[in-house]
């Protein structure tokens, strides 16, 4: 069989045993397609421990990130572990293949009283902007990724219970909870808009809608952001999964469970969620000299 047909065989795998999402099952097989084009299209059984690591020098050189690196690693893991459990080879050549050392960027966070400044520009004299408010009031209340927020349907809301039952990556489903902020512009974005437009076939249940009553973009929702940002001066690169980190280091600065919190973005490893663990270094400063017995006043 070819690299293709190996190829094609690896993303039904993907898809159908590890319900991976599309975005992902496509960077693997860009991951794979680097390979074949390094080896020159020998074959797949011909791959050997000395082949790939011969072809991560040459990524090295190229001066490709750790980062890059990693990914790729990670997307050849995944290929030569599904052609060892079809028993298309015998060996697998990235047995012994360790990860590049990373360092983990902390995300770009903004402080309550920006986020607030930011959901609070909206401009409520426009027919769009109490839809607009409560996106943002749902982004901060929830931390929700932007697919989850432009994909929420009606359906999926246990207003009762003030819950929002989310399909993320892979689709994982999880319930999070929606505070009450947010639930009272949705509220009032239903009565004075979405009850009184034309909905389009097939978006009944959406919950935002963009003017022909379909459900919004993605980039919709980041001008929203952006637009809201330039008026009030914020330099920050602020996009929605800023309020999706501000979300998460805001609850856990004020002593949230990270296992609870983790649960809400629905990360499947805890050494995710850790990354929100970051706290102000000044406050933090401040707490020791506060409280240190060797750094108190004498």
């Amino acid at each position: 069989m070819s690299w293709a047909g190996y190829k094609k065989g690896f993303d039904i795998y993907l898809r159908l045993e590890k319900s991976l999402a599309e975005a992902t099952r496509s960077a693997y097989s860009k991951d794979v397609t680097k390979l074949e084009n390094f080896t020159e299209g020998i074959s797949v059984s011909s791959i050997t421990h000395e082949t790939i690591t011969t072809f991560l020098k040459f990524l090295h050189e190229l001066g490709l990130e750790g980062t890059s690196q990693a990914r790729i690693i990670s997307g050849l893991k995944g290929f030569f572990s599904y052609l060892l459990l079809e028993k298309i080879i015998a060996i697998d050549p990235m047995e012994f293949i360790e990860m590049p050392r990373t360092s983990r960027k902390l995300p770009d966070v903004l402080s309550v009283d920006e986020v607030v400044s930011i959901i609070e520009h909206c401009d409520l004299s426009k027919p769009e902007g109490t839809r607009n408010r409560a996106i943002l009031e749902t982004l901060y209340s929830c931390g929700l990724r932007v697919s989850e927020l432009t994909d929420l349907k009606i359906s999926q809301m246990r207003t009762s219970d003030q819950l929002l039952r989310i399909v993320g990556k892979g689709n994982k489903e999880r319930f999070v909870p929606i505070g009450e902020e947010a639930m009272k512009w949705i509220q009032h974005y239903n009565e004075h808009m979405r009850n009184h437009m034309k909905l389009a076939p097939g978006h009944e249940d959406f919950v935002f809608l963009n003017r022909r009553g379909k459900k919004l973009s993605r980039m919709y929702i980041f001008t929203i952001i952006r637009e809201n940002c330039v008026a009030l001066g914020i330099q920050k690169q602020v996009s929605p999964h800023t309020f999706r980190h501000s979300f998460a280091t805001h609850l856990v600065e004020a002593g949230a469970d990270l296992r609870a919190v983790q649960e809400m973005l629905g990360h499947a490893s805890i050494t995710t969620t850790e990354i929100y663990t970051h706290i102000d270094r000044s406050r933090l400063k401040e707490e020791i000299q506060l409280f240190h017995p060797r750094y108190g006043k004498n």
